[in-house]
């Protein structure tokens, strides 16, 4: 299909060349050849008569021009994208459907895989993909490279559609044989102890219980070893006098494995409330929401 002498279907070539700035990345996620996507290139360069993407040392960048068109070009398909799959009729059974998340180690580990054993004999064939955190969440989704962002509240864009799903607390835990680690442990030995944290992305972002110390009490705590997964946290503690604080869903799925012991943070640190969010554009697929549905009642069933 053409509109004012351009083929349509470079649109998503243009968006593709645009979001990953590659020739080779973009022609693997739009399926063609590399000399197809080149030539795809060629064509939208001469009809906006601009480079479009220009080569800067070894990377591509976009012209003005080039980044005048990305967020439009994107919105305008992803639209399109979402008044088809409205009209596409979703059955769970027969569905064999790929579902990308952007979620952390905990959700994944701990949450997600209580929603994996509710839709296993309703929707076998469907299948679910989990993207670790990075630097920019909110691009993930709008670029539609994830169908799900699920976080805590306090870093959802209001851009996007969301809903709660459940609030969790903190616990602290440390070895099953550390003595200094009971119910009744003071403010002076949790900072006295060398703790366990965890950093995201490359921007090394705090996990929230840090920050809610830093925030709520002033406090910064000792830390000997930081990982970049919670999932890595529980490994350094049994055989020393390292502590952590971590959500308490978390620490009771770690003990059914390591001989380590959970007792109450010695300081109040509110409750992080959890929410999934998804692109405005595909509030209506058929398939999403159904997924949404499955997620929010897992919640409720097992987590509230």
């Amino acid at each position: 299909m053409r509109l004012n002498r351009l083929d349509l279907n470079l649109l998503v070539a243009l968006d593709a060349l645009l979001t990953e700035r590659s020739i080779t990345v973009a022609a693997e996620r739009i399926c063609l050849s590399q000399p197809a996507t080149s030539g795809a290139l060629s064509r939208l360069r001469e009809f906006f008569d601009d480079e479009l993407l220009v080569r800067v040392g070894s990377k591509m960048q976009p012209t003005p021009l080039g980044e005048s068109l990305a967020e439009p070009v994107h919105n305008i398909l992803m639209q399109i994208q979402a008044t088809v799959e409205r009209g596409v009729e979703f059955d769970p059974a027969s569905c064999m459907r790929n579902f990308k998340f952007y979620i952390g180690d905990y959700n994944a580990s701990v949450f997600m895989t209580h929603v994996a054993q509710r839709i296993a004999d309703i929707a076998p064939g469907i299948q679910m993909e989990f993207f670790m955190p990075t630097n920019k969440p909110t691009e993930e989704l709008e670029r539609g490279h994830v169908d799900f962002m699920i976080m805590p509240k306090s870093v959802i864009h209001e851009t996007h559609p969301s809903t709660d799903l459940f609030s969790e607390g903190f616990v602290c835990i440390g070895c099953a044989t550390n003595e200094k680690v009971s119910e009744d442990m003071t403010i002076e030995t949790y900072m006295e102890l060398g703790h366990v944290t965890v950093q995201f992305g490359t921007n090394r972002v705090a996990s929230q219980d840090q920050l809610l110390l830093k925030v709520e009490h002033g406090l910064e705590p000792r830390t000997e070893i930081i990982t970049s997964t919670f999932n890595a946290i529980p490994q350094f503690l049994p055989g020393t006098k390292r502590i952590a604080t971590v959500y308490r869903h978390l620490a009771e799925h770690w003990q059914q494995f390591l001989p380590i012991k959970t007792v109450p943070v010695p300081v109040t640190l509110p409750a992080v409330t959890w929410a999934i969010q998804w692109h405005k554009f595909r509030d209506h697929d058929p398939g999403l929401k159904w997924m949404r549905e499955q997620i929010i009642a897992t919640a409720k069933e097992k987590f509230c």
